[in-house]
């Protein structure tokens, strides 16, 4: 009995050890884990930092020397003598009007796209349709700026654009911003290119949050007599507005940031016009145009516009956080 006694208190003290060790072993993953996570976090926040702290760094010349006046100067004559005239008023107008006429276009279009998807395509075509429009978002920026300069352009130039000229030729305002003549390279021809690039992002971004609506509800609305269009405004678009608003705000900094693409077809022109036909220039594409010619004050600028695209691409995504926490929140209200 003696010995039966021992040998059960052995099984016990080595049932209790091996759990011992085996919740040791579970607080070091736990723990690892917790600080790979962590660490990883923080890196990230380590590099955008150092981003930003390297840009004000190469962008600190050009501050010293032009001040405010680089916002409130259009003018960019890098060559000009005894001190070079720099400023970077062009490239934010081109970027902001050419990234808001893509969302104007983008917007409708994607959205329409997905409650098609969605709501009221055949399912034998849902597939095809939606592969499609995924495939335009896996195309390379070059690619869309060749198709662009060599085919949207000249089209535009001989088909469209001289169209809504003679249309609004005699309508104040318009006839100013659809203003002659028409040209291959041109603010327009950007925003058009731009719009087709961010059109998948929106697409496939709000299809996806379309598709988690819960059926019941569509199917309640329907058996109370709603239309389509009803359920789509009544339900779906509520439900998912968080979903979609983060789409197109996703879909915003990929405007913003666009460069070969944007450089191929909107002229690379400092000077701002109030002609949507007239050539213009973004942040992206005067960096990539002349960064690589450029040296000393010429550089620190266009370092400088870096910086300002890097502070509009920062306030643009934390209003739309604001704005996604405010809809969150009266949700959750």
């Amino acid at each position: 009995m003696s010995d039966i006694a021992v040998e059960s208190g052995m099984l016990v003290s080595s049932g209790a050890k091996n759990r011992e060790r085996a919740l040791a072993s579970f607080k070091l993953g736990d723990k690892s884990f917790y600080w790979l996570t962590k660490g990883a976090a923080f890196l990230v926040l380590f590099i955008l930092g150092g981003i930003i702290i390297s840009l004000f760094i190469g962008a600190w010349p050009a501050i010293r020397t032009f001040g405010v006046d680089f916002l409130l100067t259009q003018r960019w004559a890098p060559n000009a003598r005894p001190v070079p005239v720099l400023g970077g008023l062009g490239p934010l107008y081109g970027t902001m009007v050419s990234s808001i006429i893509a969302m104007a276009i983008a917007v409708p279009i994607g959205l329409g796209i997905s409650i098609f998807l969605t709501e009221l395509c055949p399912y034998w075509l849902r597939r095809p349709v939606g592969m499609a429009i995924e495939l335009l978002a896996g195309i390379p920026s070059i690619i869309y700026g060749m198709w662009g300069f060599f085919v949207l352009g000249p089209f535009l130039a001989n088909s469209i654009e001289p169209a809504l000229v003679d249309l609004f030729e005699n309508v104040p305002v318009l006839n100013t911003i659809f203003a002659g003549p028409a040209s291959n390279l041109s603010l327009f021809n950007a925003s058009l290119v731009l719009a087709i690039m961010i059109l998948p992002f929106i697409t496939a971004i709000s299809r996806d949050v379309f598709e988690t609506v819960p059926p019941v509800l569509k199917e309640a609305a329907y058996g109370v007599g709603c239309t389509t269009w009803e359920v789509v405004r009544n339900v779906v678009m509520p439900y998912t507005r968080v979903g979609v608003i983060g789409g197109i705000m996703l879909a915003l900094g990929r405007a913003l940031g666009e460069t070969m693409a944007v450089t191929f077809v909107i002229g690379n022109s400092f000077r701002i016009t109030g002609s949507l036909f007239g050539p213009s220039t973004t942040i992206s594409a005067a960096i990539a145009s002349e960064f690589a010619e450029s040296s000393d004050l010429h550089q620190s600028a266009l370092i400088l516009l870096g910086l300002l695209l890097f502070v509009l691409t920062f306030f643009v995504l934390a209003m739309a956080r604001l704005l996604l926490m405010r809809l969150e929140r009266k949700a959750g209200v």
